[in-house]
């Protein structure tokens, strides 16, 4: 059965936008929070994210100042100079990567800085915290180029109709 919730999922994705929002909206949050460990965990078993790297390929995350600090610290970089090397500042404020894809993503859908990687890359796709709920639009956003967002939010569908 979850090999078919996968089929076409992207199509699936956008036509449920609607659905998903209202779902997000109505939900009893300490449900959705009970449901979220079981639907992560069986999303991380049944896709790989080094066959599909789309966050990677197409999107940043937000670089603190601690991340910033320690991954210049393991590239042996001054902070100003990984700063303008790898940055720039988005229309938030946040400094997030200056091309698409990340520069630290290999041709092998690796990360090369993964051990020091941001923690924006680290909790992605939030799948298994309450940020599901508190951000929706980016919940909402995610779930139509990541696989793992969208088996979650079609597995809450499942649920919650019950």
């Amino acid at each position: 059965m979850q090999e078919k919730v996968l089929q076409n999922w992207e199509k699936k994705s956008a036509e449920h936008q609607k659905l998903y929002k209202q779902m997000l909206q109505r939900a009893d949050k300490n449900k959705v929070l009970k449901l979220l460990p079981d639907l992560h965990e069986e999303a991380f078993e049944k896709i790989d994210c080094l066959q599909c790297a789309n966050c990677c390929k197409n999107y940043s995350p937000r670089f603190k100042t601690p991340d910033i600090k320690r991954i210049a610290k393991h590239l042996k970089m001054r902070e100003s100079d990984f700063i303008d090397t790898y940055l720039r500042l988005d229309e938030d404020g946040d400094y997030v990567v200056n091309t698409k894809p990340c520069p630290f993503l290999g041709s092998d859908n690796y990360c090369g800085i993964y051990d020091v990687r941001p923690s924006d890359c680290e909790r992605f796709p939030y799948t298994d915290e309450d940020v599901i709920l508190k951000r929706q639009p980016l919940t909402l956003k995610n779930s139509t180029f990541c696989p793992i967002t969208y088996f979650v939010l079609e597995g809450l569908l499942d649920k919650l109709k019950k």
